[in-house]
């Protein structure tokens, strides 16, 4: 697999660019981008949303619970359409991964993995030795033959990230994938997505509830507004990698971005 550089984090300017990720392409574009529900299409989950993500940039959106952060992802997937405003993906199709892993019980590791690869179109004859090789990019070298119910919570999302991995697209999309992991896992997971992310040159737009996760692993973390979501505030996240959860650049960063997420449920009355 070809597994192109990443430079370190660098704080970005107004433009949406990093000294690493400006002169990229953009993988993600949205303008205006706007989605409603309810039967008369009167209740309004996005608004007015502009998010731009260059080739290769990692970038976190946080914000309170229904404020339509998993909603933004399925558009960007093509799951469902906007509403309003325009979606492009220049990089391509978007992979989407969630907090379950949603493995095939009946299948083991490595057929899951295979399953992605089939549907992208690799002849089988190329498939198993696809499917290790990516499943020793997640550090589950060995793992081919093992059973879903053999694995552990972690193990499965790194089989679930290895097959969105398969489908050969360069952007990712995830949805809190490592909100129900015990936090020493969880820490683990942290250090094996930025050191993949960096080997890939994918670009990663991940959701997530935890302020000091997005710190941890993100170049950019979104804020979106309580419903309907807008971008209400971005940072740069100008601390290098490695990073850990624990340091104290990044619990500080954490507090200023909490104080503003508080401030922004408490601005339109809602619960967290």
């Amino acid at each position: 697999m070809t597994t192109p550089h990443i430079a370190e984090v660098a704080e970005a300017t107004t433009d949406h660019t990093t000294p690493q990720t400006a002169g990229l392409a953009e993988a993600v574009r949205l303008t205006g981008v706007g989605k409603t529900f309810g039967r008369a299409g009167d209740v309004p989950v996005l608004q007015g949303v502009d998010l731009r993500i260059a080739a290769r940039e990692f970038v976190c959106v946080i914000g309170a619970s229904g404020c339509g952060k998993s909603t933004l992802l399925t558009i960007i997937a093509g799951l469902e359409p906007a509403s309003a405003g325009e979606v492009a993906v220049p990089a391509g199709r978007a992979s989407l991964m969630f907090q379950d892993s949603a493995l095939f019980p009946w299948l083991t590791a490595g057929r899951n993995v295979e399953l992605a690869l089939r549907l992208r179109g690799l002849p089988r004859t190329q498939r198993r030795a696809e499917a290790e090789e990516l499943l020793g990019l997640v550090r589950l070298h060995g793992a081919y033959d093992k059973r879903v119910h053999q694995l552990s919570g972690g193990m499965r999302q790194r089989v679930a990230l290895a097959r969105a991995l398969a489908q050969g697209n360069r952007v990712l999309l995830m949805d809190e994938p490592f909100a129900a992991l015990d936090a020493i896992t969880r820490d683990a997971l942290h250090g094996e997505l930025t050191r993949i992310w960096r080997e890939t040159g994918i670009a990663v737009l991940f959701v997530t509830h935890n302020v000091r996760e997005a710190v941890r692993l993100g170049q950019r973390v979104i804020l979106l507004s309580s419903r309907p979501g807008r971008v209400a505030r971005e940072w740069s996240v100008d601390i290098p990698q490695p990073r850990r959860i624990e340091d104290a650049a990044v619990a500080e960063l954490a507090r200023e971005i909490t104080a503003d997420l508080h401030r922004e449920i408490s601005r339109h009355g809602d619960d967290h």
